[in-house]
């Protein structure tokens, strides 16, 4: 019964920036309704416009679309500054007063209690199969997806060109041999930096994963939690002594934040990092001479990158389940979608509309990180304890990688930290 009208739900990078959520709306279509009015509660975060474009602008506009489209269901929109909007939500929820509709870097505590609409109550068959799998499967517990992909973003390895070109390396690194020795011939120009290892407590969960992943590690197995195996002690002990111990990371690494080591790339004081396409945005907008590859393996290839994203989410208290679906159908169905993030670095979490931003040649910037979207590996959000266990990385695993750390002393810090978690 439900048709779904297209607005191409474009993203940008969780937590540091509020990203291009372009609306490319068609022809309204007949929503489902159940009789009279209904008023669905939004919880959204709202962000400092001066990082980026702001989204609050453009909910507005959704907002606006939306009700002309449908009438019958009114949007009562509340905007929470980003980073108290997990606090103000969990607190909401536990107060008996849940949104219809919230944004959160946390759904699986939720959807465990269960709080939650599924996918497949709120989209019809066609919209919930249209998103990318692995972001699917990354909002899904007990094979449930319960979490929707909004704001997602993969990083990929970022280099300076002109300082590259000056200490004479031809292209980016293919291996971490490769990406030591850039580093050894950036520090022989005097670049402060070589390489931006950004293990600051900001996001540290990151930047560590997207290393484990490249020599066949992680944060979980099948069976839940393991950060003391052999590959993760082997990543983080080369890290300690081919990069930090021979002052290719910085002075700090274990101090460096994302937000100061994207800064410190426009200076020209970091050669090459990790960093997501926000970057491009800044880079372009200042003509800054870069360019970005794949992160590159242990041995060589490309490594699979981190996936990232906030979720949107329904909750079952006031059983608006209809309006919900009709309201978030309206959002990610494939009918009209037109325009895509573009200078704004945003990416789309439905096939459809990568397949849109992927024939369009005006959107080539940005093609390398939609392609390298189904190949994403996430940190274990579908767990409940996940947000303790990542406060505890950004705390513990800097050390592990600093003159005289111990990896596997952290790992296992980090195992007992989690298991502790879980209980």
């Amino acid at each position: 019964m439900r048709r779904r009208q297209f607005l191409s739900h474009s993203a940008g990078l969780s937590g540091v920036s509020a990203l291009g959520l372009t609306l490319g709306l068609g022809p309204a279509l007949g929503a489902c309704s159940s009789g009279g009015d209904t008023t669905l509660k939004v919880l959204v975060a709202s962000y400092d416009k001066s990082v980026g474009s702001s989204i609050g602008d453009q909910w507005d506009g959704l907002v606006t679309a939306f009700e002309k489209a449908h009438p019958t269901v009114k949007i009562a929109l509340e905007r929470v500054p980003f980073d108290k909007l997990d606090r103000t939500l969990a607190r909401r929820v536990k107060d008996g007063d849940a949104p219809d509709i919230a944004q959160s870097n946390v759904f699986a505590p939720y959807a465990e209690d269960d709080q939650l609409y599924g996918a497949s109550d709120l989209f019809d068959i066609r919209t919930e199969a249209d998103f990318t799998r692995s972001y699917a499967e990354a909002g899904s517990v007990k094979h449930t997806q319960y979490g929707i992909p909004f704001l997602a973003s993969t990083p990929r390895l970022f280099y300076n060109k002109a300082l590259f070109k000056q200490a004479g390396i031809s292209g980016a690194p293919t291996s971490w041999d490769e990406l030591r020795s850039a580093a050894q011939a950036l520090k022989g120009i005097g670049v402060k930096t070589p390489y931006g290892l950004q293990l600051g407590p900001e996001a540290a969960e990151d930047e560590a994963l997207s290393w484990l992943l490249a020599d066949e590690g992680g944060y979980a197995g099948l069976a839940g939690y393991d950060f003391h195996t052999a590959s993760n002690v082997r990543t983080l002990t080369w890290l300690r002594d081919e990069l930090v111990a021979k002052g290719l990371a910085g002075a700090d690494p274990a101090g460096l934040n994302r937000t100061a080591a994207y800064e410190q790339f426009m200076r020209g004081n970091i050669g090459m990092l990790i960093a997501h396409p926000v970057l491009m945005g800044a880079a372009d907008q200042v003509k800054f001479p870069y360019a970005h590859a794949a992160f590159p393996t242990r041995r060589g290839g490309a490594a699979a990158p981190v996936g990232l994203s906030d979720w949107l989410m329904a909750f079952k208290q006031n059983g608006h389940g209809d309006a919900c679906g009709t309201f978030l159908g309206y959002l990610y169905g494939r009918k009209s979608a037109k325009a895509y993030g573009g200078g704004q670095a945003a990416l789309p979490v439905t096939s459809s509309a990568s397949s849109a931003l992927r024939a369009d040649a005006a959107q080539r910037p940005l093609w390398k990180f939609i392609d390298q979207m189904p190949q994403a590996q996430f940190q274990p959000v579908s767990l409940r304890s996940w947000p303790t266990v990542r406060a505890a990385i950004r705390k513990e695993i800097g050390a592990a990688v600093t003159k005289g750390g111990n990896p596997g002393a952290v790992l296992e810090a980090l195992d007992t930290a989690a298991a502790q978690a879980e209980l």
